[in-house]
């Protein structure tokens, strides 16, 4: 029966990981830990952080923001994912589909802008200590996230409207755990030229707004450094930036590489897996990065370790 947007796919079917039941269990299992390790570790930095009065500096409010975002765009995904290993109705409504897409494109671009402002938090701090409060103000802080968050819709908004205005004639199974946008234009009997043209241009453009942000603010980062004379001041002042830039290798070539390729470059059953790298590992590395390279944080953890035994 054709639908009021004039497709005449209504639902879409999510093929997963397709295996034996006894398989889909053990799968069930592995991922369900691996989303808990997801809501512990981010719900965890993010109560760390909001209940240390030592940490309430804008590294720390944006790194807040980062384990926000971390702990949501895994949950636009991961749950489907759950139920569709153990249920035989892997089906996801055309609505749903649409409003699944959206909800991850924007928490994951939105990661993007953040981390780009933290690049630039460094640059401030590291180049222009004596101004830093100045110029890192709370005011800014906030207009800052506002705009990461104003940014990741945006561009959500842009790919999620052109694509759902396609017709989906059939076929409806779509050779992912989720709806990507790369999956739904070849399901489409539609002209997706424009939509091609979006994702090669418009979203290439945002993560490339954002990279070059952070290699504009780390060239500069690097050469204030090159000018400390001291051998241990500058390995200091590299090391607290060496958590951010763990984050941005790994999430940003990985995203860059997954949707800057042409269309025909797509192969759904290799980037099944790298999308679970970027939507379910990458969530759980963050913490650990900024918990174990973060000396800051790993003081704080240890004194309300010690408060909690000393309680007991």
């Amino acid at each position: 029966m054709p639908s009021a947007n004039g497709t005449t796919v209504t639902e879409f079917i999510l093929l997963g990981f397709p295996s034996r039941p006894s398989i889909q269990v053990v799968l069930f299992l592995a991922f369900m830990a691996l989303y808990s390790m997801i809501v512990i570790e981010n719900v965890g930095l993010m109560v760390l952080i909001k209940c240390n009065a030592h940490l309430h500096t804008p590294m720390y409010f944006f790194l807040n923001n980062l384990s926000f975002v971390d702990l949501c765009y895994p949950s636009m995904v991961v749950p489907k994912m759950l139920a569709n290993f153990l249920s035989e109705n892997k089906t996801i409504s055309y609505a749903d589909c649409g409003l699944q897409f959206y909800f991850f494109c924007t928490f994951a671009d939105t990661e993007s802008f953040i981390l780009a402002t933290m690049a630039y938090d460094r640059y401030v701090a590291i180049c222009n200590p004596l101004l830093y409060t100045v110029i890192m103000s709370p005011r800014v802080c906030v207009l800052l996230v506002v705009l990461s968050y104003i940014g990741g819709t945006l561009s959500a908004l842009v790919h999620t409207c052109f694509a759902f205005r396609l017709s989906f004639c059939g076929p409806n199974v779509i050779n992912h755990f989720f709806c990507d946008l790369p999956l739904l234009l070849k399901l489409s009997c539609s002209d997706t030229s424009l939509n091609e043209l979006l994702l090669n241009t418009y979203g290439s453009s945002m993560e490339i707004i954002s990279v070059t942000i952070i290699l504009i603010s780390y060239i500069l980062v690097v050469i204030s450094v090159l000018r400390i004379r001291s051998t241990a001041a500058r390995r200091k002042t590299f090391s607290t930036c060496a958590s951010h830039l763990t984050s941005v290798i790994i999430y940003e070539g990985t995203l860059l590489f997954t949707y800057s390729r042409p269309s025909s470059w797509y192969t759904p059953n290799s980037d099944k897996y790298i999308s679970v790298f970027y939507s379910i590992v990458i969530p759980i590395l963050n913490p650990l990065i900024y918990s174990l390279r973060n000396k800051d944080v790993k003081d704080v953890l240890r004194r309300a370790i010690d408060t909690k035994v000393l309680a007991q």
